[in-house]
């Protein structure tokens, strides 16, 4: 183990250690990294005794600054490239109501043993006399081997005592593609109450990072076979199942958000790009219905989607600003780029996608194609066919017209000027008129051609010009 602690803080540690006749092992996420030959800037070291008055020595040595973290116990220090974080070895106990340890000193064993997985509890030794000694005493090693998530104590108790590991274990599985082991899937499930004293907060960021995983359904189907996932964000469970009716069927909803989810992802690391696509279809269950002429419908789901979102976003705890503005935005155009796709494409119909979706088009572009997801090769080349279609009269319309973030050429406070009138309704009438001739390319989106056509518009309604606006 030794040529993976090259790094130059080892050493330092090292020398500290013997120093002040103190054991230091390096563990956690660091160890199991380097056994899965992923790069990792974050060192966790556990030392046998004062974590902190460790930290503030190799600090004092390295010359850097140290935060303390006294409420913690523990301390970090930047060094180079990395960041260290140190703790005393410790032994922690429970209360039911609690997920917040009771913490006690304890011995580099006892520290392993309140690890959440036997693949975070492999730790190096960093004394000299041993160093780089593996220590791995719960098999952590055989379980990468086997990608295998398992804890190293009964997982009833483990899960128990913290229930943010339930989502832990299956973020694991979703972001390194491992199994969960046959017996944590069972003391998920027999715990499931528990997750409910974690706070929202602390459950989102782990539902994000599992939305962040190269293959995010790995996660969702963990969430919804343990029945996580109906506490936490029932919305989606409720696009769950097939209702047939003489004979007719639909699609499972909740199996095509996981397709399309796991699709953009191929395309895109942008986490909320990720979140349209959990929530493109969020509406559908509370639109559903069947007509016997054609079958099943979810007549405006885009829109009652968007109107959801903010309240989802709420719910989960996730940021109430441009973000959720962006992922509405999306659920409420999903549709139309794939109605342009399916039939011939007009100007208008593209000057209007444009002013609706502004800058953020080509997100919305990934995020139909990613909602193709029919196993008909036949209409998987149609649908690509007729994208690329539409792309390039985006780009063709966009070109000529720049209607993409538009700003109307003549302005409220123009009209208001030009007929010498205050604000009120004649206002909002031509501006309205102003845009939609520009939008049905009736009228060149440019100032000359927008006044001739406002003092045209104005005289229809009465207004005679006083000032020229030129």
């Amino acid at each position: 183990m030794k040529q993976h602690l090259q790094h130059p803080v080892f050493s330092v540690i090292s020398s500290i250690a013997a120093a002040h006749d103190v054991q230091a092992y390096a563990i956690g996420g660091y160890v199991r990294d380097i056994f899965l030959n992923r790069p990792s800037k974050d060192i966790d070291v556990v030392v046998i005794g004062n974590g902190i008055a460790f930290a503030e020595a190799v600090a004092a040595k390295l010359n850097v600054k140290v935060s303390v973290f006294k409420n913690f116990g523990t301390a970090m220090l930047r060094y180079q490239d990395v960041e260290v974080e140190f703790v005393g070895a410790r032994k922690e106990s429970y209360r039911s109501e609690s997920r917040k340890p009771i913490v006690e000193n304890g011995t580099l064993e006892d520290d392993q043993k309140r690890r959440d997985f036997t693949i975070n509890a492999l730790a190096i030794t960093l004394n000299k006399e041993n160093y780089g000694l593996l220590v791995d005493p719960f098999g952590g090693i055989a379980d990468i081997e086997r990608k295998l998530i398992r804890t190293p104590l009964n997982p009833v108790e483990t899960f128990s005592d913290d229930p943010l590991r339930m989502m832990r274990a299956i973020r694991f599985a979703s972001q390194l593609n491992f199994r969960i082991d046959d017996e944590a899937i069972a003391a998920i499930k027999s715990n499931l109450h528990r997750i409910k004293i974690v706070s929202q907060e602390r459950i989102t960021d782990e539902l994000n990072k599992i939305i962040l995983s190269a293959k995010p359904s790995i996660g969702f189907n963990y969430l919804f076979d343990t029945g996580l996932l109906h506490i936490i964000f029932p919305q989606m469970v409720a696009l769950y199942g097939v209702e047939i009716i003489n004979g007719k069927g639909h699609k499972d909803n909740f199996y095509h958000t996981l397709q399309v989810l796991d699709n953009i992802c191929e395309t895109t690391d942008d986490l909320w790009l990720r979140w349209a696509a959990i929530l493109h279809d969020i509406a559908k269950p509370p639109t559903k219905r069947f007509e016997p002429a054609h079958g099943w419908t979810f007549h405006g789901h885009e829109d009652k989607g968007a109107r959801m979102v903010p309240k989802i976003f709420a719910q989960l705890k996730l940021p109430l600003n441009e973000k959720m503005k962006f992922v509405q935005k999306l659920v409420q155009l999903h549709l139309r780029p794939i109605v342009l796709s399916q039939s011939i494409v007009t100007d208008s119909a593209v000057r209007r996608l444009l002013f609706e979706a502004g800058e953020d088009i080509e997100a919305l572009m990934l995020l139909c194609k990613a909602d193709v997801t029919t196993k008909n090769e036949y209409k998987v080349k149609k649908y690509r066919n007729n994208f690329e279609l539409v792309l390039q009269k985006l780009k063709d319309v966009e070109e000529r017209d720049n209607i993409r973030n538009w700003q109307p050429p003549v302005t409220g406070l123009d009209i208001m000027q030009l007929f010498g009138i205050g604000e009120g309704r004649e206002v909002g009438i031509i501006k309205n008129k102003i845009r939609e001739a520009i939008l049905e390319g009736e009228i060149p989106n440019n100032r000359e051609a927008a006044l001739n056509f406002t003092i045209q518009k104005g005289a229809e309604i009465g207004l005679k010009v006083v000032e020229s606006t030129n």
